[in-house]
């Protein structure tokens, strides 16, 4: 028998904030805003104190605004097609040969890296790619990995291509060409090597089902004001790039003003577009409690590991060491923490222990999935579009790759040290 409902009967309506929206977060997610929380409880305990927490975020601001402004720019790009029209020329250049397709994809890949940061790579150019691999019948997962491995293994060259070489040049006062002409031939060895392995395990033939792919039709924009949209973010990415060699240590400020040409042009002809989310509070998030729980570890025990992992020998024993210890630190927490302890440690006289910490830290996070914020970004793509990488290939491979691009990209810095 059914129940019988008391018409006279007084049914409470919900609290007000029973009817508020609830926030959905995903695991990263929680564990960012967690990592907030424990940094600030250091910094009201005492673990940390005040004044090296105010310092650390001093030092962290720019960065934060640099990351935000390109992240902005990045996605009102990705918004008007630019990545979506060079994908998909890239893939009607190949003409269908997928030896072709694999150089200009390291190509594009590494470009976008070097020049707009590892994040943008794995944010905007790995989503692009998978959808890419529909129309034109590529098996998606060598275009997920080649994304996936460049967003680490080609972010040496540039202090713009990741946060931790914003720190390096900052460190050992570097200006963008001089940090080049530092860097440029590790990060030569290091795109080589990763070229290598993307062939031998993910692009050669018995890896994939046909010999030829599907050349794509072409994005073609319809009307003045997308076609407006597409050339203004093209060209204030290009404005941004141009400026890079220019402007020294001002580079957020030049990420500043590209990024606000964007939003104006956006403001003008698509102002639905223009919305909070734009703006990566995710990752500032995460940085902001990094530079308040990897300081605070630091002082009660941490110093003293790294210490003894990387010595203070700036020859070739001390950069090996130095860059082993990132990699693999890396590789059990996360790469911007395992810079900045290792660089705590590391006598400032040490340029080249320095360097080679950075290439250990930006090359080596490509084993475990949480090693870097790229990898975490690009493997949460792969599984939103329904693509299967294998952990164990990934792992293993990932291990082999992290081993012979750190030393090829060490021993590349040593000769020209």
């Amino acid at each position: 028998m059914s129940e019988k409902v008391d018409p006279h009967r007084r049914v409470t309506p919900p609290q007000w904030w029973a009817r508020l929206p609830r926030p959905r977060l995903s695991v990263l997610d929680r564990i960012r805003v967690g990592l907030l929380l424990v940094g600030l409880t250091f910094v009201a305990t005492g673990l940390l104190p005040r004044a090296e927490a105010a310092a650390n975020l001093r030092r962290v601001g720019p960065l934060l605004l640099f990351l935000a402004s390109v992240i902005v720019l990045a996605e009102l790009t990705r918004e008007a097609k630019v990545f979506d029209v060079i994908a998909h020329r890239i893939a009607i250049v190949g003409r269908g040969n997928y030896l072709a397709l694999f150089a200009l994809c390291v190509t594009f890949a590494s470009a976008t890296t070097i020049l707009l940061n590892l994040d943008t790579t794995a944010v905007l150019l790995t989503p692009v790619m998978l959808a890419l691999a529909g129309p034109t019948r590529i098996p998606p997962l060598p275009l997920a990995i080649t994304t996936l491995w460049l967003a680490n293994t080609a972010s040496l060259l540039l202090p713009v291509s990741n946060l931790t070489n914003l720190l390096a040049a900052d460190r050992i006062a570097k200006s963008s060409t001089e940090f080049a002409a530092s860097m440029w031939a590790p990060q030569l060895a290091s795109i080589t090597v990763t070229m290598l392995f993307l062939w031998l395990w993910y692009w050669r033939r018995d890896r994939r089902d046909t010999d030829r792919y599907v050349p794509p039709e072409p994005i073609r924009t319809e009307g003045m004001r997308a076609r407006t949209l597409l050339y203004a973010t093209a060209g204030a990415c290009l404005l941004f790039i141009l400026a890079i060699p220019v402007v020294g240590d001002q580079i957020g400020l030049a990420a500043v003003v590209a990024a606000a040409i964007a939003v104006v042009a956006f403001a003008i002809l698509r102002p639905a577009a223009l919305r909070w989310s734009l703006i990566p509070f995710q990752l500032l998030i995460f940085v902001v409690g990094l530079f308040l729980v990897v300081p605070t570890l630091s002082r009660w025990g941490l110093n003293d590991i790294m210490h003894g992992l990387i010595g203070v020998d700036d020859g070739v024993a001390g950069a090996f060491r130095a860059a082993a210890a990132g990699a693999g630190l890396s590789n059990v927490a996360n790469n911007l923490p395992a810079y900045t302890a290792g660089e705590s440690v590391i006598p400032v006289e040490n340029g080249t222990q320095l360097l080679a910490l950075l290439i250990g830290t930006n090359v080596g996070p490509v084993v475990t999935p949480w090693a870097s914020l790229a990898t975490l970004i690009g493997l949460e793509f792969c599984r939103t579009h329904e693509v299967r990488v294998p952990m164990l290939r990934f792992v293993c491979t990932g291990f082999a790759l992290a081993v012979v691009a750190t030393a090829a990209a060490v021993t590349a810095l040593l000769l020209i040290a």
